[in-house]
């Protein structure tokens, strides 16, 4: 498998059901072989964008070019993609052998060979030995392993992964993350990924797309929309910010930006404890600031308990003018549902 120029731009998509807008008019270019992140809430629009690029949504305005080609009209199965569905959707009654090359079997392909390949693809997601097995006999984890064995036999350019994780456990979640990484840097191919998780694409993306109200409200690479949201949605939603409103306008202030000082600093902000969260290796503080504004600091286990903090008690706020990141307005747009 080659990366390429196997590059995928999306041009002023559109998705419609009936007289909503699930998906308003979005541009963006994938780069070839890059891992990239669909970030949202439910309903903003990434999945039916997702199920657009693989070809089980039409599409109701704008194109989807890849390696160069329109796809837009193209069946599934001649786009050069592969999805990976949330439910993994693996046949029961066939083997984990026959279930990787179910899809060489549709083309025609002789048995020795699509077995020879699927045997292949098991061998790469660490499953060769569950060949014989049935869906019923995995654990969750080992039935994602399948279901991505199966999604890259048909060797694709792109793979389309719907909220792939989401039905595993926290432990096996973290542990899945890092092998799907690992395997898309060894293929070379590029991964879109769909998930509501900040954690999740802050872990997995080269590059997330913050999708809000049918929209992409930012892209970029994942540090960068992390340290410099553009609106006060993607500063929310991605998570480890506050919002501070100024004279000056709005502002992104992150939590691990803020200390909790004594009287005698200089500059400090007056405010009120309202809520302690043990994390383990530190302590959300939050604490309301004149004007109603509610604030949470991330304070080092250690510093905390070594002066505690109760809710109700009065306490120092205090931050550097240059971790203040100023705030576009956030536009609003009409309910969608995708």
């Amino acid at each position: 498998m080659t990366s390429a120029r196997h590059d995928l731009e999306l041009i002023t998509l559109t998705k419609r059901y009936g007289e909503t807008v699930a998906v308003n008019s979005i541009d963006h270019h994938f780069t070839a072989g890059t891992y990239a992140c669909l970030l949202g809430p439910s309903g903003c629009g990434k999945s039916s964008t997702l199920r657009m690029i693989a070809g089980h949504e039409s599409v109701s305005g704008g194109t989807i070019i890849l390696s160069g080609r329109e796809i837009a009209a193209l069946p599934p199965a001649g786009r050069g993609t592969a999805m990976m569905f949330q439910n993994y959707a693996l046949f029961p009654h066939l083997s984990v052998l026959d279930n990787v090359a179910f899809s060489l079997k549709m083309k025609g392909t002789e048995t020795a060979e699509r077995h020879r390949a699927a045997r292949e693809m098991l061998e790469l997601v660490d499953m060769a030995g569950f060949a014989d097995r049935r869906p019923a006999q995995l654990s969750g984890g080992q039935q994602q392993r399948v279901a991505l064995a199966r999604a890259l036999i048909t060797r694709p350019q792109v793979l389309l992964l719907d909220e792939p994780l989401s039905a595993l456990d926290p432990f096996l979640r973290i542990r899945m993350r890092g092998e799907l990484k690992k395997l898309q840097r060894e293929l070379g191919i590029s991964f879109i990924h769909v998930t509501h998780g900040q954690d999740e694409a802050l872990a997995l993306a080269d590059e997330i797309v913050v999708m809000n109200n049918a929209s992409i409200e930012q892209a970029g690479p994942a540090r960068e929309v992390f340290n410099a949201p553009r609106t006060e949605f993607v500063a929310r939603f991605i998570g480890g910010h506050n919002i501070v409103t100024t004279p000056r306008g709005n502002f992104a202030l992150r939590s691990d930006a803020i200390r909790v000082v004594e009287n005698a600093e200089a500059r400090l902000v007056e405010a009120s404890v309202t809520n302690v969260e043990y994390q383990g290796a530190h302590v959300a503080l939050t604490a309301r600031m004149a004007g109603d504004q509610d604030v949470t600091a991330l304070v080092p286990e250690s510093d905390f308990f070594a002066n505690p903090r109760s809710p109700g008690d009065p306490v120092g706020l205090a931050w550097d003018d240059v971790d203040l990141h100023a705030l576009q307005p956030t536009e609003t747009s009409k309910e969608i549902h995708a």
